[in-house]
């Protein structure tokens, strides 16, 4: 570091005094600037009227050349005086100075920390900024105006992640700082899901013997992004070996003070450092300070040995006073000389870097005073609230109003120090970029600052960035391309969790999103698309009045209740011919009643099931049907007793008549009731949504609850059919008059057969399909009864009327017209 600028405070009214401290033969100008800028500062302070009203602040300059040793001798001859820097010895009544300014690098602050700290003496770094300096307790006095580091880490890995960066290099330099970095680096890479390909260390010594091995390494990477944390005389053997190589391509992600330095300026690394990028220390604007460069005069301020060396760099010139030797070979300066005639970064200040920072640490200082001096009596800080005069006053109590200060600058950005002594995180982001005429510049791509709300405290305008040559837009960096939505990453045993597989989902499972971990199950009304990248609606099966199947069914269904409707009719109005009084009228007109009622139940198989329709339906079936085969079993038995009990002595004749007819119908359907009942009560059937029968579609159906007793119920039915067909089979032979038999047992082949083949095409189909099948039984078993018991007494009644005789039915008619 240049300088170590102290303000010191001082009750004399009048200009600055300045004391000049030893030089070092190398005079670098961005530290003379940084000097400049604290002089600035101060004069600004002492020219404002309001804040330090009749207190003049001093300075004291000490070149601490960047070491630890001068930098320890110039913080004890700061503290103790002109004399010998002798610790804990004063050669004044109070110390000469307030506050301490500086150092700008952490190793040499972190000594100058732990002596000021056992004074608590205020110490402001414009530059440190080691992670270890947050520790109070051992450096209680330790301030910073620049930001510590800690959140620049975090916001270097959200930058990687901005530009889809996940597979990245990491070089360190191999000291305590470098280490310590790194190690912070790699924490926020691995919570932020940022894989290292490579890490690797640069050596402070024989870093010539390595350069081999980290050129390999770079080389053979798939990483295009390299981050470092590197001084530039570090890397700068690796650079070259990279260019005489022409290994160029990458993305450095390198340090705020690359671009001070000459190292890199030099033509064969243009091409290398071209697109790299960097977090530089927050800069603002100092309003009036170029002017206040431009009147930069060695005469200007007394005993300013500094500005007369930065004259001499500038110029190339050598004072009169300084000239050894041949007066002829040297240039001599003569004061007169312009700087508005030079074209140097010195009087750049659109990027000020450190010198920006100098200028809170001053204004801090200002308003730690302006506070102590503000304080009222009674309201004091200190012990009984009391207040300290501001001649006499300890370091400590300053300190207390220093690390307290909270104010906004002249650009209205807001300055305050949080409890580890860290001013708000703030910095701004830069890309090297290599013009046509191989002319270098910086230009500001991007910020981050932690006083922004979430969501805009990192921007980064992507447009604004110039890009190496072989890249035509946004580099990548990933060990394995992304997974679209679909497929889920899995993992490589063996390889860093950036390197990974994309898996297809499962079935019935999505991925919506680019590089999911994890499929996610539909919810279960939803099926996944063919992509398998959002859940969609699954279409509900069911038949429907709207399907072309369910609306065929449910109209011949209705079209066919009507037949016995209209057959009942046509019996009440001839119920008094032979044909309709033969086999007892009351029997015909239940059946009649019955068949019509097996019609319409079809219709409850149709439509969207509910809890209902699901108990009602097969029930109201079991027993319409039970009704209507224990008519025909009823009129079947009734044949035979008529046809018995013709015969001589027969006991058969007490039997005929309403009453047994009747008495079997009963007994027949009130226990295929009692059936159904015992069924509904103990396990009833139910509304389902069957999820798992076809892909992507939900099948409303009704489970039976208890398929015993389903089939207990359809077995009844069966054993009713079976029955009648016996009996009916049996008794085909009997004379004319009784023939009605030959057609119920046609009828009863016609139902015994439908509900045989019913079986298995139930149980081999699914969804509307099985209730397709129930219904076209429910139709073909009752148009087979009514077609065959019914159709051929319609026929003698409506068209053959001549037949409908008594004489015709007793077998006396015409022989050769035999109808029933």
């Amino acid at each position: 570091m240049y300088s170590s600028p102290s303000p010191a405070k001082d009750m004399r009214t009048g200009s600055a005094r300045n004391v000049t401290g030893t030089t070092r033969p190398s005079f670098i100008i961005p530290m003379f600037k940084m000097m400049q800028g604290m002089i600035y500062a101060i004069e600004e302070v002492n020219s404002n009227l309001h804040l330090l009203p009749n207190i003049t602040l001093g300075f004291s300059i000490y070149d601490s050349c960047d070491t630890i040793k001068r930098a320890l001798e110039g913080t004890l001859w700061l503290l103790s005086g002109h004399g010998e820097t002798i610790p804990n010895y004063l050669c004044q009544r109070k110390p000469p100075i307030t506050a301490i300014i500086g150092e700008s690098r952490s190793q040499v602050s972190i000594p100058m920390a732990r002596i000021l700290g056992l004074y608590m003496f205020p110490q402001v770094s414009y530059g440190s900024g080691a992670l270890t300096l947050n520790d109070k307790r051992q450096f209680p006095s330790f301030l910073r105006s620049a930001a510590s580091s800690y959140l620049k880490y975090s916001a270097v890995a959200r930058m990687l992640l901005h530009f889809g960066w996940n597979w990245v290099g990491l070089l360190a330099e191999d000291d305590d700082y470098g280490q310590q970095v790194s190690q912070v680096l790699k924490d926020r890479f691995t919570r932020s899901g940022i894989c290292l390909e490579f890490f690797e260390m640069l050596p402070v010594v024989g870093m010539e013997q390595r350069t081999g091995y980290l050129v390999e390494t770079i080389q053979h990477s798939s990483s295009n992004v390299i981050v470092v944390t590197s001084s530039d005389s570090r890397l700068q053997p690796l650079m070259q070996e990279l260019s005489s190589r022409g290994i160029a391509g990458k993305v450095w992600v390198g340090n705020e003070e690359w671009p001070d330095s000459l190292l890199f300026f030099k033509p064969e690394f243009l091409k290398i450092l071209q697109g790299t990028i960097w977090f530089s220390v927050h800069t603002g604007e100092m309003p009036g300070f170029k002017d206040f460069l431009y009147r930069i005069h060695p005469t200007n301020v007394t005993g300013n040995h500094f500005t007369k060396i930065f004259w001499e760099n500038v110029f190339s010139c050598k004072w009169l006073n300084s000239v050894n030797g041949n007066i002829s070979d040297t240039k001599i300066c003569t004061g007169n000389e312009n700087l508005h005639d030079l074209n140097i970064p010195f009087f750049d200040v659109s990027n000020l870097g450190y010198t920006y920072n100098i200028y809170p640490a001053v204004y801090a200082v200002a308003h730690a005073l302006h506070d102590l001096y503000s304080c009222q009596p009674g309201s004091g800080p200190f012990l009984n609230r009391t207040c300290v005069n501001v001649n006499t006053f300890e370091h400590w109590q300053l300190f207390h109003y220093q690390k307290n200060v909270h104010f906004a600058n002249i650009m209205g950005e807001e300055i305050f120090f949080d409890e580890t002594g860290n001013p708000p995180d703030a910095y701004d982001i830069f890309n090297w970029q290599v013009t046509v005429n191989t002319t270098v510049k910086f230009s500001k791509v991007g910020s981050f600052d932690s006083r922004a709300y979430d969501g805009h405290d990192l921007l980064i305008h992507d447009k604004d960035i110039m890009w190496h040559e072989k890249w035509m837009q946004i580099p990548t960096s990933v060990c394995s391309t992304s997974c679209s939505p679909g497929f889920r990453k899995a993992s490589q045993r063996g390889r860093p969790v950036c390197c990974f597989v994309c898996i297809p989902c499962s079935k019935g499972e999505i991925a919506n999103q680019t590089d999911s971990t994890e499929c996610l199950s539909c919810p279960y009304d939803q099926w996944p698309t063919e992509s398998r990248d959002k859940c969609i609606e699954k279409s509900v099966e069911f038949l429907s009045y709207n399907d072309p199947l369910g609306l065929a069914l449910a109209f011949i269904s209705s079209f066919s209740a009507v037949l016995p409707a209209a057959i009942l009719i046509i019996f009440i109005k001839y119920h008094n011919t032979p044909v309709v009084k033969a086999n007892n009228r009351d029997i015909s007109y239940i059946l009649l009643v019955g068949l019509m009622l097996c019609f319409l139940c079809s219709l409850v198989f149709i439509g969207h099931p509910t809890t209902g329709t699901c108990m009602i339906r097969q029930a109201a079936f079991g027993v319409i049907f039970v009704l209507c085969v224990s008519c025909v079993l009823a009129k079947t038995v009734m044949v035979v007793i008529a046809f018995n009990a013709t015969k001589p002595n027969s006991n058969l004749k007490k039997w005929v008549g309403p009453k047994l007819p009747n008495s079997i119908v009963f007994v027949c359907t009130i226990v295929q009731i009692i059936i159904c009942s015992v069924w509904l009560a103990t396990s009833p059937p139910f509304l389902e949504l069957n999820l798992k029968l076809q892909t992507g579609v939900i099948i409303v159906q009704c489970n039976e609850g208890s398929p015993t007793a389903f089939w207990c119920m359809l077995g009844y039915v069966g054993l009713l059919s079976s029955i009648s067909f016996a009996v009916a089979f049996l008794s085909r032979n009997l004379p004319d008059s009784f023939n009605e038999a030959k057609f119920i047992t046609f009828s009863m082949i016609v139902f015994v057969s439908v509900w045989l083949s019913f079986i298995p095409a139930y149980l081999s189909t699914q969804g509307k399909y099985m209730v397709a099948v129930e219904i076209f039984a429910i139709f073909s078993s009752s148009a087979g009864l009514l077609a065959c018991i019914f159709f051929p007494k319609c026929y003698i009644i409506l068209l053959r009327p001549t037949m409908n005789t008594k004489e015709y039915l007793m077998g006396k008619g015409i022989q050769n017209n035999k109808c029933i």
